[in-house]
C-alpha cells in the first residue's frame, strides 16, 4: 500500500475537523460543518486562498524554474545546472520542482474549498457569492495553467481534499486540464468585478488576460486576440510614460501604476517578501543584507548584449555595470560578473519595487499583435499600432503618437511574429515570460542554438514530482515524464 504523502492533501487549521481524535471539543473550536455559514466565513476562505499567490505560488521555486529555463541568463551556485538544458535536472533542482508542485496544488486545494462550499451558503448576499466563487475560479485556472505548462499531463482536482480516500488522482491529458482552465477563467470573467479595491484582487480584466494568454498558448488565434482586444478597448488601462530608465520603476512601484492589471503586491515594511525572490539578479544592497544575491547572469551573448540597442532604455533600466561603494564612489562590477540584473531592486537610493506583475497592459497590446497576426495570416495597421506603442515608449517616446523608433509595415507573418516575441523578451525581461514563450512557439532549441546551447527535448517538461508517485494510488513510475 502506498504511503499517506501531503503533496495534494492540504487541510488548513481553520477547516480541519479534529474531532476523531478528541474526546471533547473545545467550544470555540471552528469545526469544518459549522464554518462555512455566512459571508465573512467565505471571505476568510477565499483570502486564504490568495494567500497561496505571494509566498506560496509566485515564490522562488517558480522565479528559478521559469527564468533560468531562459536563453538569456546563467545561474550560479545550486542553480547553475538549471542552465545546463542538454542535462536533466539534477537532485536539487529536482527538488525545487516537487515544492512548486505542491504549492500549486496548495493554491487549487484552497480554491477547491471555496468552490465546493461558497454556493451552499444561505446567510451571503448574491453580489458577494457570485464574486468570491468567480475568484475562486480564477486563482484555480492561474494555478493548473503553471502545472499544465509546467509538468504537461496532470491530475485534475475538483474537489476540496478533506480525507485520503481523494487522494488518488490519475494524470489527465493535456486538453482535458485546458479545458478545465479555460472553463474557470469563463465562470471567472462571469463573476469577478469590473472594479477592485487594488490589483493583488482579480477582476474581470485579470480572467480576459488570463483567457487571452491561455488561448494564445494553445493557438486560439482570434479568441486570444479578441480577449486582449477587450482589455485594451475598455480604456481601464494606459502605458506609464517613460522618459528616462529609471521611470519604468513606477509600473512596479507600492501604489497601483495604470498600467498594473493584477500583481501580487508587497508592502514598504515587509520586503523581504519580495526579495526572496526578485533580488535574484542583482548585489544591490538591501535591507537586511550587505549586497543581492546575484544568482542570475546575464549572458551576454544572447539578445541582451550587443543586439539589443543602448537607445532602448529599457536596456539601462535591466542592466547594469557599475555599483556604489562603501564611500559612495560609483566602481565597476567584477571582472567575474561585469553586467548584472536591475529591474528588481531595493537600494539605498529611494528605488524601489513593491509588485511582481500576474499581468500588465503592455502584454494585453502584444497578445492582441502576436494573435491578430496569426488570426489574420499577415500583421494588420491595428497590430503593428499596438507592437509600435511598446516600441515608441521604449525610446522615450510618447506611446500614440508615430516615432521615428517605429517598426515599419511591410513585414510578413513570420517576421512581426518574431519581432512582436523580441519585443516580449526585452519588455518582460525577469517577469517569468521567455521560457513559456520559446516553449509555446516551438522556438526553444533554435534560441538555446543562437547562444551556442543544446537543449534535450526531456527538459520542455519537468518531473512529477516523486512523492506524488509514491502516494497517489493512480500514478506510478510509468506515469513519469521522460528521462526522469
Amino acid at each position: 500500500m502506498k504511503r499517506i504523502g501531503i503533496s495534494i492533501l492540504v487541510i488548513t487549521t481553520l477547516l480541519t475537523s479534529c474531532q476523531d481524535m478528541l474526546d471533547e471539543i473545545p467550544k470555540d473550536f471552528v469545526a469544518r460543518n459549522n464554518y462555512y455559514t455566512n459571508e465573512a466565513d467565505a471571505q476568510g476562505a477565499l483570502n486564504g486562498a490568495y494567500n497561496t499567490l505571494g509566498p506560496e505560488f509566485f515564490n522562488i521555486e517558480n522565479y528559478i524554474l521559469s527564468e533560468l529555463h531562459g536563453d538569456y541568463l546563467n545561474g550560479r551556485g545550486s542553480q547553475a545546472s538549471i542552465s545546463l538544458m542538454d542535462q536533466l535536472l539534477d537532485q536539487q533542482n529536482i527538488g525545487r520542482t516537487a515544492s512548486l508542485w505542491s504549492r500549486l496544488y496548495l493554491a487549487v486545494n484552497r480554491a477547491n474549498a471555496v468552490l465546493n462550499n461558497v454556493p451552499g451558503i444561505a446567510d451571503i448576499s448574491e453580489t458577494a457569492r457570485s464574486r468570491i466563487v468567480g475568484e475562486a475560479h480564477f486563482i484555480r485556472a492561474l494555478a493548473y495553467f503553471e502545472l499544465v505548462r509546467g509538468f504537461g499531463p496532470v491530475p485534475i482536482k475538483t474537489k476540496e481534499s478533506t480525507d485520503l480516500s481523494e487522494l488518488e488522482s490519475p494524470r489527465r491529458p493535456e486538453n482535458e486540464v485546458y479545458e478545465l482552465i479555460i472553463a474557470d477563467a469563463l465562470a471567472a470573467e462571469q463573476g469577478l468585478l469590473e472594479a477592485v479595491s487594488g490589483t493583488g484582487q482579480a477582476s474581470k480584466s485579470a480572467a480576459k488576460m488570463l483567457l487571452a494568454h491561455v488561448y494564445l498558448t494553445i493557438g486560439d488565434w482570434a479568441t486570444a486576440a479578441a480577449k486582449a482586444d477587450e482589455v485594451i478597448s475598455s480604456g481601464k488601462y494606459q502605458l506609464v510614460s517613460v522618459q528616462q530608465p529609471d521611470d519604468f520603476y513606477q509600473i512596479f512601484a507600492a501604489n497601483t501604476s495604470s498600467e498594473d492589471i493584477m500583481s501580487v503586491h508587497h508592502s514598504e515594511t515587509r520586503q523581504s517578501e519580495i526579495t526572496n525572490y526578485l533580488h535574484m539578479g542583482n548585489n544591490i544592497p538591501f535591507n537586511y543584507a550587505s549586497s543581492g544575491y546575484f544568482a542570475w547572469v546575464p549572458n551576454m551573448n544572447s539578445f541582451i548584449g550587443e543586439d539589443w540597442d543602448e537607445n532602448d532604455l529599457r536596456k539601462p533600466f535591466n542592466l547594469y555595470t557599475h555599483t556604489q561603494n562603501a564611500a559612495g564612489e560609483w566602481v565597476p562590477l567584477p571582472s567575474t560578473t561585469p553586467v548584472l540584473f536591475k529591474k528588481f531592486i531595493t537600494d539605498n537610493t529611494g528605488l524601489r519595487t513593491y509588485s511582481a506583475p500576474i499581468y500588465r497592459y503592455a502584454e494585453a497590446l502584444l497578445f492582441y499583435a502576436e494573435a491578430a497576426c496569426r488570426a489574420e495570416g499577415a500583421p494588420s495597421a491595428l497590430a503593428l499600432e499596438r507592437l509600435n506603442m511598446i516600441r515608441r515608449r521604449a525610446y522615450g517616446y510618447d506611446p500614440d503618437v508615430p516615432s521615428p523608433a517605429d517598426y515599419s509595415a511591410g513585414m510578413s507573418e513570420e517576421q512581426f511574429i518574431d519581432t512582436v516575441l523580441q519585443e516580449r523578451a526585452y519588455e518582460f525581461l525577469i517577469e517569468r515570460r521567455r521560457w513559456w514563450d520559446l516553449k509555446r512557439t516551438g522556438r526553444a532549441k533554435e534560441a538555446f542554438a543562437a547562444v551556442g546551447k543544446t537543449l534535450i527535448d526531456e527538459r520542455l517538461l519537468w518531473p512529477i514530482p516523486e512523492n506524488e508517485i509514491n502516494n497517489n494510488p493512480a500514478i506510478g513510475q510509468e506515469d513519469q515524464n521522460p528521462g526522469y
